[in-house]
């Protein structure tokens, strides 16, 4: 499956300057995902960190791949009432930045699902390299 920029906003409950995923290039729900998400010059973010040497925060390359989890926990099929929660970050990694410009391709591969909650394996790369990565846990809840 793929979903564009419409049916993601319909599918997680974040919006500009939050919405942290562009596009799904794949993904097979509640197994695995492959994602993008587009760095521009214009991402807020870029503003302060750093001024004349800008790049992605890494809480928010955690925050993408997490974004891309729960779509792969979602589908397109959107449960009502339902939210997925992040739970925990385990061994996150940061290997190189990420700077305007950019693609960054985020996958997420489900490892586990116990007791409702949902443990991803992370990856996010630039040009087929490795800038970080993550096991995020998550969790799908009532809103």
């Amino acid at each position: 499956m793929q979903f564009n920029i419409s049916d993601i906003i319909k599918i997680l409950p974040h919006s500009y300057p939050f919405l942290l995923v562009d596009r799904v290039i794949e993904c097979d729900p509640g197994k695995s995902i492959k994602a993008i998400k587009n760095m521009t010059f214009n991402e807020p973010f870029f503003i302060g960190h750093f001024p004349g040497h800008p790049i992605m925060p890494g809480v928010l390359i955690i925050e993408s791949l997490a974004q891309a989890s729960a779509i792969c926990v979602l589908g397109k099929e959107t449960i009502e009432n339902k939210v997925v929660y992040l739970r925990s970050i385990e061994n996150a990694k940061f290997r190189k930045p990420v700077t305007p410009g950019d693609t960054l391709i985020l996958q997420a591969n489900i490892q586990s699902v116990c007791l409702g909650v949902h443990k991803f394996r992370c990856i996010a790369s630039v040009s087929e390299e490795k800038v970080a990565e993550a096991t995020i846990s998550a969790v799908l809840q009532n809103k």
